[in-house]
């Protein structure tokens, strides 16, 4: 009786666990299936993960660096002629496209540390077609990306951490010119070799235009930790700001960047388009006449203080000018016009011209 029994227990569990075994062999439980629905519907609502390609890091470096190597120049610290022409060697080290370019995907991976606009951004980028579409018309007219919400707040931060950067130089630019004057007077000990002739005045010239040439290499460290910035939204000790349209074109542009990488649409697949939205004329135009200014200065100068003149007006102070100009108002400026005749160097403070292009939209006021 009990060996009935236990053998029909067997056999009821062996029932069982075929029974089990048949259901694993079907397929997940209507259960599962719902989860799996459910888990694959929450992941379609989800936008793609921010993406910028390393291209743009590395261009924001280089403007980065050669910023910090320029507020390394300082003024008053000029001890001999040889100390000038290193600090403008150091000064002319830079191509303007180049730094332009930089400028542009700085103030991108700016716009990136404002959540607000990130999100606003990303709110569209749900509905795949309906983020190809916006891709797409960004593309088309970098523009588009100031209309998404929390543009002013990006760029209120591209304007406000660039322009400070950009006055620092300033500062020093002016201190230099205000120096040339001071190490001019009998009193100052730097006298007897300030005003000393220049050798080899040609040769200096054509080492400017040399250095001017060429190609400035991305720093990897510098690259690496912007880079980090960008995907992260932390890491550049931003201050929140704001700042109302309309905006220059190189701001916009940098918004166009920082809108395509919340999109998820600038990473590698995407350089051409990253690439081509770095390119602003109106800045590399800037920076190129302070370049076609500084040669002219060069070759009127003659002793060691015109030098000093020519770095701290036509490197330094014009430097900056273009990069406030840059992200503040569509007027392009390069030296002061209104100072002409002035000494030292009065002939190469005689270059100094304005240079306004017509504006692409109505002048921001500047802040």
């Amino acid at each position: 009786m009990t060996q009935r029994f236990v053998s029909r227990g067997l056999t009821l569990a062996a029932l069982a666990a075929v029974s089990v075994l048949a259901a694993c062999e079907s397929g997940p439980s209507k259960a599962e299936l719902e989860a799996q629905r459910l888990a694959a519907e929450a992941a379609a609502r989800q936008p793609p993960p921010i993406a910028l390609n390393d291209g743009v890091a590395q261009a924001a470096s280089i403007y980065v660096a050669y910023l910090r190597e320029a507020g390394t120049i300082q003024p008053g610290g000029f001890d001999s002629a040889e100390a000038i022409q290193s600090a403008l060697r150091k000064g002319v080290a830079y191509d303007p496209a180049q730094l332009s370019r930089g400028l542009i995907a700085y103030g991108a991976i700016l716009a990136l540390q404002s959540p607000e606009f990130v999100a606003g951004v990303r709110q569209y980028a749900i509905d795949p077609a309906q983020r190809q579409q916006i891709v797409a018309q960004i593309v088309a007219d970098p523009a588009y990306a100031a209309t998404f919400p929390g543009a002013d707040a990006a760029a209120g931060l591209i304007t406000d951490a660039i322009s400070k950067d950009a006055l620092a130089v300033r500062v020093i630019g002016e201190a230099i010119e205000q120096d040339a004057y001071t190490i001019q007077e009998r009193s100052d000990p730097r006298r007897r070799w300030a005003v000393a002739h220049i050798q080899n005045r040609e040769e200096r010239l054509e080492g400017a235009k040399t250095l001017s040439a060429a190609q400035m290499l991305p720093s990897a460290e510098d690259s690496a930790r912007l880079l980090t910035a960008a995907s992260s939204g932390s890491g550049l000790g931003v201050t929140p700001s704001r700042k109302a349209p309309p905006y220059t074109p190189a701001v916009t542009r940098s918004l166009a960047i920082a809108a395509l990488a919340a999109l998820g649409a600038a990473g590698d697949e995407a350089r051409a388009n990253t690439e081509a939205l770095t390119v602003e004329t109106n800045n590399e135009f800037c920076l190129n006449m302070s370049k076609l200014m500084l040669y002219q200065c060069l070759a009127a100068s003659r002793p060691s203080y015109e030098d000093m003149f020519c770095l701290g007006r036509h490197v330094v102070r014009d430097v900056a000018s273009c990069t406030t100009t840059a992200v503040l108002s569509p007027i392009i400026t390069v030296g002061d016009p209104q100072e002409t005749g002035v000494t030292p160097a009065a002939s190469a403070a005689q270059t100094a011209v304005a240079v306004t292009p017509a504006p692409t939209q109505t002048p921001a006021p500047s802040n």
